[in-house]
Formats: C-alpha cells, sequence, structure tokens
C-alpha cells in the first residue's frame, strides 16, 4: 500500500516536495525515494502509470540526477499505439540518449513505422526526434522516408522534413545529392515556416557543398519574389513582429542571396532593385528592424552591388552608430571595418561619429572604434585625427594607453605631412604616453631627428624645454638627453627659431647643472638613464670645450658607484679626457642613422607586439623567408604564428640548447689554441714544435673524441677545429694558411620517400613528399607540397600555414600560385624544409592551417599531420 501511494504521485506533487526541500540533503532524500519507486514500477511492468513515471524522470534528470535506468522505458513507450504516450517517450528519447547510445538503434524500427503513420502529429515527433539525435547509420536507413515526406501534404510535416533534411547532409554528406531536387519545390511553398526551414536547409546544403551554387542560382527570382512579398504586403496578425513582417523570414532570405549572388555579376543585378526596398523601407527603431538591417547591409556589401546601393548601406551603419543600444554600434563599428577597404570615401562622412565611439564608456566599443579610425587615417585628414586621439589619449583608462599609443605612433609615422610636425607630434605622444611609451617609438624619433638637420637645433630646444619645465617618463627622457649630447652645442649657440616658435637662451652652466640634477634624481631608478647621462655629459665635452672640467667633475663623482656599468662608464669616460688628441674624433657626432632600420611608414601591430617567445615556429604561405634555418631563439621571438595555430604538441622544455654562436667558437677556438688569435705564435727555442699531445687530447675530448696517444701533427688539431665550427674558411681567425682543406665527398644522392595524403577534405587534396637534400644531414628534411582540386570550381586565394613544435624548426618557401585549377587539371606545389634537432627520438609532426575561396564563400581548415614516413 505504501508503494502504491507512491507510485500514484503525480508529476505536480513531485515538484512541489523537490520545492519544498530547505537544504541539499532533503532534495537528495525526496529523489532517492522517487527513484526507488520508480524502479519498483519499471519492474513491475506497469503500463498504466508509464508514461507518468517517465515524466517525473525526466524532471530528475533536469535536476542533475542519473536517470539511465529509464532508457529502456522510453523505447517502450514510443513502441505504444496513443499518441500521449508516444509524446513522453520521444522527449525522453531526446533528453536522456544521444547519437552515441548504442541502444538507440532499437527504436530505428519504431522511427520508420512513425514516420508513415496516418497521424501528422506522430510523424512530427519521430522527424523532431530524428533530427536532434540520429547518428549516421539511423540517417542512412531512414532518409527515404524523410525525402518523401518532403512533398507531404501537411505544412507541418514539410517543415519538420526540412529540419530533418538538415542532420541528414551534417552526417552523411554524400547523402546531399538525393535531397536536393525533392528540396527545391519548397521554394513556391505559401507556408512560411516552411519557407524558413527550407531556407536554412538550402544555406546548409551550399555551405557543405558549394559547387551546388551555380545550380542554386537559377531560383534567385523565386527568392527575390519571397521577399518582395515580405516588404510590401500590409500588416498580417500571423507573421507581424514589432511592425514588421516575419523579419526572420526576411533575414534567411537575405542570408541566402548574399551566398548565391557572390562573386556574380548578374544575380546581383537581379536582387539589387528588392535590396534598396528592403534599405529604405524598414524602420530602425526596433530591434527587428535593425536586424534585418544589418543583414540587408551584409548583402549588399557581400555581393557585386552597384556603387550607390555600397553608400546607402554604409549611411545605415552610420544611423546604428547613432544609436543608444551599445550592441547595434558594436555590429556598425565591426562591419564598417570590413568595408572600409571597398569605399573608403562613403566611410569617411562618418568620421566624427567614429571618433566619439573612441571616447565610449564602453571598452569594447572603444577598441573597434579604434582599429577602425586607424584603417580610416589618410594623408589628407592626419592632422585632425590625430588631434583627437592625442586628446582621448590623456583621458583614457590606464589599460587602453598602450594600444592607443601604438596605434597614434604608427599613424604619424606613415602620414606624417612634414618633418617638423612630425617631431612636435611624437614628443607630444611620448609625453602623454608616459610609461606606455615603447623603446621602438623613442628610436623612431631619434632616427627622425638625426636625419633632420635643419630641425635638429628647433628639436633640441624644443626637447630642452620638456626637460626643464616637466618631469619626463624614462622613455622620453632619454631621447631628450641623447639629442642634447649630440646636438648641445646647436642649443647654447642658438639658430635660426622656427615659425611660432618662442627665443630660448643657454647657458652651459645650466645645461651642466640640469644633468647633474637628473644624476641624482635617477640614482634609485636603475641604471639606463645615468649610464645615457654620462655618455652625454661626456659628449658635451667636445661641443663644450670650456666646460671640461666641470664636466670631468661631474663625471669622476660616479667612479665609485656600486653599478658596475656606471662605474665603468664613469673610468672610462674619465680616462678620456687625458687624450686630447683622440678625444674629438672618438666624441665627434653621430652620422644620421639610416631610416631603413626604422619601420617609419610600415609599421605593422603585429610587428611591435612580438614579445613572448611562442611554442611553436610557423611561416605562411605567400611571405618571404631566408634560406638559413633560425637558432630556436631567434625564431620564438620573431614568429608569433606558433600562438595562432594553437597547438602544443611538445613542451618547450623538451628542446635541445641553442648551438653557440659564431663570437662564441672564435672565443673558444682562441682558448683552445692558447691565447689572443690575433697574438704571434710563440717562438720555439729548440728549434722544433713541442708536442702537441695535451692539446690535441684536450681538443678531442672536447669534440666528443677518445684522446689518441700518438703524437698529432700541430696543424690537425687546427683543421679539426676548423671542421668543428662548419668548414669555417681558412684564415678567417687571423692565422693564415694553416691548414689545407680536406678533399670533398663524394656526396650521394638525396633519398626519396614515397608521397602520402596529409590532408583531405571535400575537393581539396594536399600531398606530401619528403626527401633528404643533405644526405650528410639527416636532421634536415624536405617537404613538397603538392595541392590538387577535384571539384567543378576553381580553389582562389590559397594560403597555407604550417606550425612545427619547438624542438624543430620549419622554413615556409611561396607557393607556386594561389588558385588551384578544377579538374585535377593541375596542382600548386610548395616547398617546406625541417630541421628537427630531436631527429631519432621525436618524430616529426606538423599542424596546417589552411585557407582558400570557393564559389565565393571563405573557407578554413585545420589539421594534425603525425604520417610522415619512418626516418624523417
Amino acid at each position: 500500500p505504501v508503494i502504491g501511494a507512491r507510485m500514484s504521485v503525480k508529476l505536480r506533487e513531485l515538484i512541489r516536495l523537490v520545492r519544498q526541500c530547505k537544504t541539499a540533503a532533503e532534495e537528495r532524500a525526496v529523489v532517492a525515494k522517487e527513484c526507488a519507486a520508480i524502479r519498483n514500477a519499471f519492474k513491475q511492468n506497469d503500463v498504466s502509470l508509464r508514461h507518468r513515471n517517465v515524466a517525473k524522470l525526466l524532471f530528475i534528470h533536469m535536476l542533475g540526477y542519473p536517470t539511465h535506468f529509464g532508457q529502456m522505458e522510453c523505447l517502450k513507450l514510443i513502441s505504444g499505439v496513443h499518441y500521449p504516450e508516444k509524446r513522453i517517450g520521444y522527449l525522453g528519447l531526446t533528453l536522456l540518449m544521444d547519437e552515441k547510445q548504442e541502444v538507440l538503434m532499437l527504436v530505428t524500427n519504431s522511427l520508420k513505422n512513425d514516420l508513415n503513420s496516418k497521424n501528422q502529429f506522430i510523424i512530427g515527433l519521430a522527424l523532431c526526434a530524428l533530427g536532434n539525435i540520429a547518428s549516421a547509420e539511423m540517417c542512412r536507413d531512414l532518409a527515404p522516408e524523410v525525402e518523401r515526406l518532403l512533398g507531404n501534404s501537411s505544412a507541418f510535416v514539410r517543415k519538420k522534413a526540412a529540419l530533418c533534411c538538415i542532420r541528414i547532409i551534417k552526417k552523411v554528406p554524400e547523402l546531399l545529392e538525393n535531397i536536393v531536387e525533392p528540396s527545391m519545390q519548397l521554394l513556391r511553398d505559401r507556408h512560411h515556416g516552411v519557407l524558413v526551414a527550407s531556407m536554412q536547409l538550402f544555406y546548409n546544403m551550399l555551405e557543405a557543398s558549394p559547387e551546388l551554387v551555380p545550380k542554386f542560382r537559377a531560383h534567385v527570382n523565386d527568392l527575390v519574389r519571397v521577399l518582395k512579398s515580405l516588404v510590401l504586403s500590409g500588416f498580417t496578425p500571423d507573421h507581424d513582429v514589432s511592425g514588421l513582417t516575419d523579419p526572420f523570414l526576411q533575414i534567411k532570405t537575405l542570408r541566402l542571396l548574399r551566398v548565391l549572388a557572390a562573386g556574380d555579376t548578374q544575380a546581383s543585378d537581379q536582387m539589387s532593385d528588392i535590396l534598396a526596398q528592403v534599405a529604405t523601407n524598414i524602420e530602425g527603431s526596433k530591434n527587428a528592424g535593425n536586424a534585418v538591417l544589418y543583414e540587408c547591409v551584409q548583402t549588399i556589401m557581400g555581393v557585386e552591388s552597384i556603387g550607390g546601393l555600397r553608400v546607402l548601406a554604409i549611411n545605415i551603419l552610420g544611423r546604428f552608430l547613432a544609436n543608444r543600444d551599445n550592441n547595434i554600434r558594436y555590429v556598425a563599428l565591426n562591419m564598417l571595418a570590413k568595408v572600409v577597404a571597398v569605399d573608403t570615401k562613403a566611410v569617411q562622412r562618418h568620421r566624427n561619429t567614429i571618433v566619439n565611439c573612441v571616447k565610449d564608456s564602453d571598452v569594447s566599443i572603444r577598441r573597434r572604434a579604434l582599429d577602425l579610425v586607424y584603417a580610416l587615417v589618410n594623408e589628407n585628414n592626419i592632422t585632425t585625427l590625430t588631434k583627437e586621439l592625442i586628446e582621448y589619449l590623456v583621458v583614457s583608462d590606464m589599460e587602453f594607453k598602450a594600444d592607443l599609443t601604438d596605434k597614434i605612433c604608427s599613424l604619424v609615422n606613415r602620414y606624417a605631412p612634414d618633418k617638423r610636425w612630425h617631431i612636435d607630434t611624437l614628443t607630444q605622444v611620448l609625453s602623454q604616453a608616459g610609461a606606455f611609451a615603447k623603446s621602438d617609438q623613442a628610436r623612431w624619433l631619434v632616427i627622425l631627428i638625426s636625419n633632420a638637420p635643419n630641425l635638429q637645433a628647433y628639436a633640441v630646444r624644443k626637447l630642452y624645454r620638456l626637460l626643464f619645465e616637466t618631469r619626463p617618463h624614462k622613455t622620453l627622457l632619454m631621447v631628450i638627453v641623447w639629442c642634447i649630447g649630440e646636438y648641445g652645442d646647436v642649443l647654447i649657440r642658438g639658430g635660426e627659431l622656427q615659425k611660432d616658435e618662442l627665443p630660448l637662451s643657454v647657458t652651459p652652466k645650466e645645461v651642466l647643472s640640469l644633468f647633474s640634477t637628473q644624476l641624482r634624481e635617477h640614482a634609485g631608478e636603475g641604471t639606463e638613464v645615468r649610464e645615457m647621462l654620462l655618455t652625454a655629459l661626456v659628449k658635451l665635452s667636445s661641443r663644450l670645450p670650456d666646460s671640461d672640467d666641470e664636466i670631468k667633475k661631474i663625471i669622476e663623482q660616479y667612479r665609485g658607484s656600486v653599478h658596475l656599468e656606471v662605474q665603468q662608464r664613469a673610468c672610462e669616460y674619465s680616462k678620456l679626457f687625458s687624450h686630447n688628441k683622440i678625444r674629438p674624433g672618438l666624441l665627434e657626432q653621430m652620422p644620421p642613422l639610416a631610416e631603413e632600420t626604422s619601420v617609419s611608414g610600415q609599421l605593422d601591430d603585429a610587428v611591435v607586439e612580438r614579445s613572448a617567445a611562442p611554442e611553436l615556429k610557423s611561416t605562411a604561405a605567400g611571405v618571404s623567408n631566408t634560406n638559413t634555418v633560425p637558432t630556436p631563439t631567434t625564431a620564438a621571438a620573431a614568429d608569433p604564428m606558433g600562438d595562432l595555430l594553437n597547438m602544443d604538441l611538445l613542451d618547450a622544455s623538451n628542446g635541445d640548447a641553442a648551438p653557440p654562436s659564431s663570437a662564441a667558437a672564435t672565443d673558444l677556438l682562441a682558448d683552445l689554441l692558447g691565447g689572443d688569435p690575433t697574438s704571434p705564435p710563440p717562438s720555439d727555442t729548440a728549434g722544433q714544435s713541442a708536442p702537441p699531445h695535451n692539446t690535441a687530447d684536450a681538443l678531442a675530448e672536447l669534440l666528443g673524441g677518445v684522446p689518441s696517444s700518438t703524437p698529432v701533427a700541430p696543424a690537425n688539431p687546427l683543421a679539426n677545429i676548423m671542421n668543428a665550427y662548419g668548414n669555417t674558411p681558412v684564415g678567417m681567425y687571423g692565422f693564415g694558411n694553416m691548414a689545407a682543406a680536406p678533399p670533398p665527398m663524394q656526396t650521394p644522392p638525396p633519398a626519396t620517400f614515397p608521397p602520402f595524403v596529409a590532408f583531405h577534405k571535400g575537393n581539396l587534396t594536399v600531398s606530401f613528399v619528403c626527401s633528404k637534400p643533405q644526405p650528410g644531414n639527416p636532421s634536415v628534411t624536405l617537404v613538397t607540397g603538392h595541392y590538387t582540386n577535384s571539384g567543378s570550381i576553381p580553389i582562389s586565394d590559397f594560403v597555407l600555414q604550417a606550425a612545427v613544435p619547438t624542438v624543430m624548426q620549419l622554413v615556409l618557401s611561396p607557393a607556386s600560385s594561389n588558385v588551384i585549377p578544377p579538374n585535377n587539371s593541375g596542382a600548386i606545389m610548395q616547398n617546406i624544409q625541417v630541421t628537427n634537432s630531436m631527429h631519432g627520438q621525436k618524430s616529426l609532426v606538423m599542424r596546417l592551417k589552411i585557407a582558400y575561396k570557393i564559389g565565393g564563400n571563405q573557407c578554413s581548415e585545420e589539421a594534425t599531420v603525425n604520417t610522415f614516413p619512418q626516418g624523417c
């Protein structure tokens, strides 16, 4: 009786009991008690209350408790006759199981029977379950029934069947060709639900198989007709959303039109009129209208539209920028950043609104607006926009200053109208940025001043005023000190004033007093500033000969500094004052610095931001690479692509140490030979050379050999050393022709491995052929890539990026072309050279990232290649 009472509890009563629980323990007790009662009911095979027990089990599943023991009961409900039982059974099926469950195969026959039912609602239940959890095997078995239901007389069934087809083509792409023809008739359907489902189905079809785009273009007029009926129709209560007729269907139709008309002028012309009507007739006062307008803008910019239509789309984005909703403003900025390269003049009309967004309180909007301003700047508006950005730099948030400073400096370097404005602006930016200014930006200012002889007097006066009136940060302070040290005589002597420049009179005593003050103020802030100040003072000794004694006195104060570098400079500079004949030549003015060493006018933010060594090194096709393989440290510091590919194949700690530098090799060579390589060899008083036993044995031991007891001629150790350090040319270290070069060895032909397929998806195939270009060095592998296209549409804008683990080095040469011809009519080739420092211990592994366009659609793929032949 107690069990029967518990089993009679309804779902509503169970929910009430759970809500009354005050602790998690009470809830667990209630659930455990109810689960026990449900198990007993299942064991007794109580058919009358099975659907109620499964419903309660679903609620318990939603609470997070295990309910796997009810899976078979769901299958029993599905095999029932009545609709209420099937409804609970299918609901349990979709919630309690997934496509990986083996028990799911037992329901295939029930699904097939329900798909052939005369009750449209039972058919709908089966289609919903199939569209949610169908496995590939179930899709193959039940696809014919679903295709047949696409032509069902009930719109309810047609809609469900179209959505179910999306699941089928995702799980079994080869069934797509069977669905194309039956689905075409859905475009002429009048039911909005069927149209929405069919639009999504067509979009997924074209995404999975872009070669179908030409076939679907024949139905552009049908899509235009659907969109026109929605835009021009009157009020329809069944489909009205905020004054718009079915905005969901409008968005789906616009998205499909964008895919079909991409790269096709004729299809774009067919839809230009309706796109203009959507852009002008839709009101943007409600979210639904803004959604349709945004999709319309994306379609206009994604097809081959005329210029007037693009201007209309950009004006819509300009209206979005004036909206109070931050989400709408963000998507507008994001879209404008994408289209600014297409029609810069139209975007320039909204420049003031975009600049105002840089000062927005929302950090995401500020960042997007800054990126857009960066793209809008040109020679005509550089002065105006830079002024606005510097004003914002003063009040911007701390976490935003570094990026903003970097952007402003790159713009100034690229579009500066004249050198005086260039100097003034860079100085102002470095002054306002403070600690957020980078040393690269200071270097640009130094290079600029050194290459502007007519403005050096103006620049040093401006910087001296800045040092005298303010307390600049270390980055700018070092620029000021360098300029005063180089051009101090011009500062004292004065010169022609520039336009609007105030006169300045400075004495040597004032300059030295200011430097002495700076030396004291920066005593506890590291040594870089004091090192620069000491160097500038000794430079001034040749510019201001009457102040030699005072300068020497200031420098000598730091000969006892606790900082080694400061002490060494003070001692060496003090010693220079006793060599008056050579001092002017040593301290003469530096020649103009080479402008190509800066990145003026060609700054790339990605290059500026490189600071941390990534875990992988990689290169991209189309980027020029050197033929030499960099050391791990160099490659890691210079290439951030490994982080982009997000690959961590091996721990960086497992990598080998970097090979010794040439300087280290030279020092080691001199040490092994017993002294300075430039000094003459000691004379042999005995008339013959001393036994070379110790030197040869030590050298052989260092080079990994076995010490020999047999005396070796003196020339042989040197020849061995030369060979050990990369066959260095004889005489490179100043020893003359001391050893003859060994006879050349016969080089065997390079080893070649059989080709293999590294990547294959759709119509694209990437095949690799490995070879050993250096038979004496098995750690070097040359991978030749062959890229082919089996489809009927050419693949364009093909770019392949590669990454290898940290123990390997990679050099990627540009591909022979970026267009892969169709129908396997040709292939493009690309060479990838990999050096494996742990050859024989770690197998070659490579991560690929492939980007390309096919049928106007941008595609991106990633793959890991670990099937290289043994020995690579």
